[in-house]
């Protein structure tokens, strides 16, 4: 067990003939409580600090740990967020590239279709042509017959009723 400033004021020296000057033994012994106390105090206020630092040391430990958790979570959340983002734009491309088919599709068969309709229109212009110039044709041969001559000419009944 360690002295106590008590232990060493309370220490009693035997007594010899020609011993040391009770007074100088006294005067030291005073000293040494005094320094003894002052390292003691000194000893508590350094373990009292020692305790304030570890306490310091304890609590940036926990910030750090917890800082290192956070920086942990957020970087996994960042790969997930990222990782979404990919798969989305990979699903907006596929939607995009079916949408573009579909309408290139469709615009295919519309084309087809509009050309098959101007290829039904000339066939039906060439007949109504062909058909229009026999009309015409037959018309400027009727023109061209002497039939209307007699036409034109009076009629002996025509005459007779003339007159």
């Amino acid at each position: 067990m360690p002295l106590t400033p008590l232990d060493i004021h309370n220490k009693e020296f035997g007594r010899r003939l020609r011993g040391y000057d009770e007074d100088e033994v006294n005067e030291f012994l005073d000293q040494v409580i005094k320094d003894y106390e002052s390292l003691i105090r000194e000893n508590k206020e350094l373990q009292n600090q020692l305790l304030a630092v570890q306490e310091k040391l304890n609590h940036f430990a926990n910030i750090e740990e917890t800082l290192s958790k956070t920086i942990i979570v957020a970087q996994e959340a960042a790969d997930e967020v990222k990782g979404n983002a990919k798969k989305e734009a990979q699903l907006i491309i596929k939607e995009a590239e079916k949408n573009a088919d579909r309408i290139i599709n469709d615009s295919l068969s519309k084309s087809r279709k509009v050309s098959l309709e101007v290829e039904e229109l000339r066939k039906q212009a060439s007949i109504y042509r062909s058909r229009f110039r026999m009309l015409v044709e037959a018309q400027l041969e009727m023109l061209s017959k002497d039939d209307w001559d007699a036409l034109e000419a009076p009629q002996p009944e025509e005459a007779a009723l003339e007159r």
